[in-house]
């Protein structure tokens, strides 16, 4: 336990300038971009310099690039940072998005996980065969599908053909504001009709979001579990005459250590890379806003989900590592 909370404590201290890092890199990229940010909020080309020159007072916009990024980071500690698009404070337009994306990246991590595990399985299992072409061909199609234009294909399929989805923002559907992740506390109310309603709105952009994963794991858990076969331990079980099951139990334990760090990378990466899911479905998520804030030269706010995302991706590595200690009693602290 000691040697658990020293670790904790190393990589909680590690976190720290990583997630300085990418906030001053973001800033930077947005600072020498050769634009006007304070005209752009003020109405554009129309606005009044009067209102131009409150904006950059307002925002420091005048003073250094060590005090405007001082200023941000302090807005953000504190929550006083003010989104100029929408007057409100970003991160509470953050916390009013976020449950969006966090359904969206659920259900699209349980689309990669029932898909692309038993896949990968298979494809091992019979390797050199035609269902391990098969298999291959569907992970190649899916590392090579572009998000935007599986989502416009299903789109097109399912509701403009058929129309036997109900799709958020399809037709388009005034904003949504959630402060609660209604899928999974719909699931744990044991309210179904809920869930399935819920589920109805997010399985298909889940669905697109996670294709991409799918693809990526099947490949990635036919190789690792390959090599966990071709172990020595695995040819003395067969000289043993253990039952192939077992033999399969042991290698899949042995190949998870690789699988699960796939998997912790992933779904950090679902929940930072849903904006183009989010525009082609109309769904009120944080990436949808991180478009919209980028398109309006929203910096606060870009600065702002890029600390979220940040802090999720670190943690999400720091699970893995965790994960590794239960899943393979060598590794240690």
């Amino acid at each position: 336990m000691a040697d658990l909370k020293k670790f904790l404590i190393r990589r909680v201290l590690t976190f720290i300038p990583t997630i300085v890092g990418v906030t001053i890199i973001v800033f930077l990229i947005a600072y020498v971009i050769p634009a006007d940010p304070a005209k752009a909020w003020a109405g554009g080309e129309k606005a009044s310099p009067e209102a131009v020159e409150r904006i950059k007072e307002r925002y420091h916009l005048n003073e250094p690039w060590y005090d405007q990024y001082w200023f941000l980071i302090k807005g953000l500690a504190t929550n006083t940072l003010i989104d100029p698009r929408t007057s409100n404070p970003v991160f509470d337009d953050i916390k009013d998005r976020f449950p969006v994306t966090f359904q969206l990246a659920i259900i699209a991590f349980t689309f990669t996980i029932l898909i692309g595990i038993p896949l990968g399985l298979i494809s091992a299992l019979k390797r050199n065969t035609w269902i391990d072409t098969l298999v291959r061909i569907f992970a190649l199609i899916g590392v090579s599908t572009p998000v935007f234009w599986l989502g416009y294909l299903l789109l097109f399929v399912f509701f403009v053909k058929f129309r036997i989805t109900n799709l958020a923002g399809v037709p388009p559907a005034p904003p949504v504001q959630i402060t609660h992740i209604p899928i999974i506390d719909s699931l744990l109310t044991g309210n179904f009709t809920l869930f399935k309603q819920h589920l109805a709105r997010f399985w298909l952009p889940g669905f697109v979001l996670g294709f991409m994963g799918t693809g990526v794991l099947a490949r990635f858990v036919r190789n690792s579990f390959l090599e966990a076969l071709s172990g020595d331990y695995i040819q003395f079980l067969k000289a043993k005459g253990v039952p192939k099951l077992r033999m399969y139990r042991h290698a899949l334990k042995n190949a998870l250590v690789p699988i699960v760090t796939v998997l912790g990378l992933q779904f950090g990466g679902l929940l930072a890379g849903t904006p183009i899911t989010e525009t082609v479905f109309a769904l009120p998520g944080m990436g949808r806003y991180a478009i919209l804030s980028i398109q309006n030269l929203d910096f606060p706010a870009v600065v702002a989900i890029t600390f979220i995302y940040a802090i999720i991706y670190v943690t999400a590595n720091l699970v893995v590592d965790i994960l590794y200690a239960v899943i393979d009693p060598r590794v240690r602290y």
